[in-house]
This record gives structure tokens, C-alpha cells and sequence, in this order.
């Protein structure tokens, strides 16, 4: 019965939820919830302010108390909207780590739908057929639809309670023409997305989030709805918020006063999506977010992890050489475990295979340049599983698996660990030169030392180097590169 914990750290709220796992179940043990808006710390530059940075910080310490006695690898911690957007996130995030003494990922738009279909399909019940599912964050809207457990569309759109709110009610006012603006706004966002929405005809359209629970509350506590989100109580709602004229006036039985500020730019975004769609009604799911990272995450400690599935489907989709790819990734693995007490996790090692199995995705465009050409591709796809950061350090490995080393590359990478992600490149570098000939040759056994100054030192036997010379000779020109870059590699003859 492992303790596993999941952390939403989303552009309005930062969540956490504390679970048991027992057999077939899931109980829950603790939740914390903090109304951070950390959207409404972003300035006109694009950066958190350092009050924002403040407010976020002292929440995350009080939630790394209770999570300090948990494993590793049963904590994730996924940030959303607004720390895709902030250009200070790494510092942010370092900072952050530091408060909770875990790992924090940033999540795509298209991750971010795809857990939160996950976490709203844990708690549906029967098969009313196709479903859509709507979720309003901070700063941004996911919509995924659905066959039963099978998306067949996620989505991730800019606009959100907060967003909504700071752009077309600021200070609170709140009058006709600001409504029709923020609803005007919200569909130019969704209408590129609208006819395909209304071709999938889901039957069954279900609300997710704190926004969506805010909007239903008020609607029943109001007798506007018995159960759920109706187009006619949304309607009488948006009239109300309208007659109050400031969020301050909001004082509608269901809505608590910390939402209130953020109410109005809510209800703007869920009234485009019922106009736009031709919605009646909405169903509300308690499951969200951090019930799908939840889920997610016991199943990559328990069951089966999504990531590895996203690489073996990968290597099929664009015929990657799987035996080869197999190869390197042993050889990688092998020298990682010599030197994996130099500050590397395990997650890293995990890592490091899946982009020894990908390093030669590029050749499905072209042989030549065809590490630049994979380092674009694993950058830019939706990698179901993968955070950005994980996500830019498979880029980055692969994109200098060969040729020249850009170290430069690796400092300006999103990957906060950047000594790490380095020393994961150029194991993976020596792994593909030992494999240079794609044929399942024994390989020597090869001794790797890394030193306080990070010099590395292969051990391998001369007698394998003699009647292996074009490996000896590619090992001498990776001396070189590795020069080049301000590296050192010895190869020591035994």
C-alpha cells in the first residue's frame, strides 16, 4: 500500500492530492489547494513577478513538508499555462524544486488534455457514448474528445478564467460590452477548432475544473438548473454577472470569494463553448488534472509507462532500426551505471535509453544532418507522457549524438539539470561510436571514470583496440571534439 502524491501547479490554483494505492483503488489521504494566480503574476514582459514568485514559493514549501517522507519516483509535479508562458520559468522552477525537494515538469497544452481526460475518465461512469470533456484552467482551456478510454482529439486553447478575467474585466468592472468582448475573443480562440468539434457529435459532454464546479453551484444553488450546466442557466448567470457590474458584487450562493475576482472571464469562455458547439447541457467530473497525473504516474510505478509506449510507437511509426537501437541503448546504459553516482537519477537513466532508441529518428527525413533533423522532430511532436523538459533533453541528446559538440546547446536547454543532461550526451556519443558497425559484435568490457573536474576516462583493452582500428581512430577524433567544447576524454590502454 505505496503513498503516491500529485502536485497541479496550475495558472489559477496549485493543487495537491495524496493517495494510497490498495488493490483495485485509490484512497485518498490528504489535499491541500492554494488559490496562487500565478497568471496574474505575469507582467507585460512575459516574466513572474517576484511577488508571484513569493506567493508560489511559501505554498510549495508547506506542501514539500508533506511530501518529504515519499519516494521519488511516486511524486509528480506538473506545471501548466503559466509556466509555459513565463520567460523566467527555469529560474522559477529552480527555486521551486529547492522549496519541495522534488522535480518539477512543465507539461505541454497537449499533455495537459490528454492527463486531464485521463483523470475525468476515472471518475465516469456507464457508456452514454461519445464523449467531450472541457476543462477551464488559469490561463488556458483543454477540450478531448473521446471514445470511451480513446481521444480521438485533444485540445488546448489560450484562454482561461484568469487570462480572461485581467484582459476584459480589469479592476473588476464588469458591463455589456466588456461580456460580448471576452465571449467575442473566446470564440476566435475556439473557431478554428469548431467545425470539427460539431463533426465528432459527442453525446455526452462532461465540465472538469474548479470554474466548471464554481459555474454549476451557482446555477443549482440559484434554481436555475437541478443538476449540471444547462444553455438556459448559463444564460440567466451571464445576465446576472452583467446587472452586478463588478466583481465585487458577485455574491451568488455557491461561489466563494476567492474565486469571485476570476468568475466573470470563467463564465465568458464556458458560454463561446455552449454557443459555438450547440450545447445544451454539461455534466460535472470531480476527476481533473491531478487525478489523470495521479493515474499516470501509478501506472509508470506499478503497471506500464506511457512514455515507453510513445517510443516503441515511435520506432514503428518511422521504422527505426530497432535492433541498433537496442544496441546502443545497452551500451548507453552499461556506461551510465558506472558512473550514475555522479549525481544522476534513475528517471535520468530511463531518459538516456529512450533517446539511445531514438538517436537516429532523423533518417526518416535524410541521411545527411540527420541528428539535426531528429532534434527537431523530438522537440516539436506531441510526445503523449513527456514533459517539455524531458522532451528538450531527448532533443538535445540527439541532436549532438555525432559531429561537432555544441556545449552551448546544453546550457541554453530547458532541462534544468544541465551538468547531467551533458554527461547523458556524451555517454550516449560513445555509445553510438562503439556500435559504429550496426552488427552485434562483442563489445570489450569498457571502464569509464569520471573525475571531481568531470574528465572522463575509458579503460579499454588493447589488444580490442588493435584489431579494432576504426574504432580506435573515431575514439582519437572524439578526444578532439570533446576538446574542442572545453572537455577532456582520455582513453587509457589496458
Amino acid at each position: 500500500m505505496e503513498q503516491f502524491a500529485a502536485i497541479d501547479l496550475g495558472s489559477n490554483s496549485f493543487h495537491m492530492k495524496v493517495v494510497r494505492a490498495e488493490e483495485h483503488a485509490l484512497t485518498v489521504i490528504d489535499r491541500e489547494r492554494d488559490m496562487v494566480r500565478l497568471a496574474a503574476g505575469l507582467d507585460a514582459s512575459g516574466l513572474l513577478t517576484p511577488e508571484a514568485s513569493e506567493r508560489a514559493l511559501n505554498c510549495l514549501a508547506r506542501f514539500g513538508q508533506r511530501l518529504r517522507e515519499l519516494k521519488p519516483d511516486n511524486v509528480r509535479i506538473v506545471g501548466t499555462n503559466a509556466l509555459r508562458k513565463a520567460e523566467n520559468s527555469g529560474q522559477f522552477i529552480r527555486e521551486a524544486e529547492k522549496a519541495l525537494g522534488f522535480s518539477i515538469e512543465i507539461i505541454s497544452g497537449f499533455e495537459e488534455a490528454r492527463l486531464v481526460y485521463l483523470g475525468a475518465a476515472q471518475t465516469l461512469q456507464g457508456d452514454r457514448g461519445r464523449r467531450m470533456v472541457v476543462d477551464i484552467g488559469g490561463g488556458s482551456t483543454e477540450i478531448i474528445v473521446a471514445d470511451k478510454s480513446e481521444p480521438v482529439f485533444l485540445g488546448s486553447l489560450s484562454m482561461g478564467c484568469v487570462s480572461s478575467s485581467e484582459k476584459f474585466f480589469p479592476n473588476g468592472e464588469i458591463n455589456h460590452l466588456r461580456m460580448r468582448r471576452a465571449i467575442l475573443s473566446a470564440h476566435l480562440e475556439l473557431e478554428p477548432n469548431i467545425a470539427t468539434l460539431r463533426n465528432l457529435a459527442a453525446r455526452d459532454i462532461i465540465g472538469t475544473s474548479g470554474t466548471v464546479r464554481a459555474i454549476s453551484n451557482v446555477i443549482r444553488e440559484n434554481g436555475w438548473s437541478d443538476t449540471g450546466i444547462t444553455h438556459k442557466g448559463l444564460k440567466k448567470l451571464v445576465k446576472k454577472i452583467v446587472e452586478a457590474g463588478h466583481s465585487d458584487n458577485l455574491k451568488f450562493s455557491g461561489l466563494s470569494d476567492e474565486r469571485r475576482p476570476v468568475f466573470a472571464g470563467g463564465v465568458a469562455v464556458l458560454m463561446t463553448i455552449f454557443n459555438a458547439l450547440d450545447l445544451k447541457f454539461m455534466r460535472v467530473s470531480d476527476g481533473s488534472l491531478r487525478e489523470g497525473v495521479l493515474h499516470d504516474l501509478i501506472g509508470r510505478v506499478l503497471y506500464e509507462d506511457r512514455r515507453a509506449v510513445t517510443v516503441l510507437d515511435l520506432m514503428k511509426r518511422h521504422h527505426i532500426d530497432m535492433e541498433h537501437g537496442k544496441r546502443v541503448c545497452q551500451t548507453t546504459l552499461t556506461l551510465f551505471d558506472q558512473v550514475k553516482q555522479q549525481g544522476l537519477l534513475q528517471r535520468e537513466r530511463r531518459l538516456l535509453g529512450w533517446a539511445a532508441q531514438l538517436h537516429e529518428i532523423g533518417l526518416m527525413i535524410a541521411h545527411s544532418q540527420h541528428h539535426r533533423h531528429g532534434a527537431y522532430v523530438l522537440k516539436n511532436m506531441d510526445l503523449p507522457g513527456f514533459s517539455r523538459q524531458e522532451q528538450g533533453a531527448l532533443s538535445i541528446m540527439v541532436r549532438l549524438h555525432r559531429r561537432r559538440y555544441h556545449a552551448e546547446l546544453i546550457e541554453d536547454s530547458v532541462y534544468v539539470r544541465s551538468e547531467a543532461l551533458g554527461l547523458m550526451t556524451r555517454l550516449l556519443r560513445l555509445a553510438v561510436l562503439f556500435n559504429r558497425g550496426r552488427t552485434p559484435i562483442e563489445l570489450p568490457t569498457i571502464h569509464v571514470h569520471l573525475d571531481a573536474a568531470q574528465v572522463m576516462t575509458l579503460g579499454i583493452p588493447r589488444l580490442w583496440l588493435e584489431d579494432h582500428p576504426l574504432t580506435a581512430a573515431d575514439l582519437e577524433q572524439e578526444v578532439d571534439l570533446l576538446r574542442a567544447a572545453g572537455l577532456e576524454l582520455g582513453i587509457s590502454r589496458s
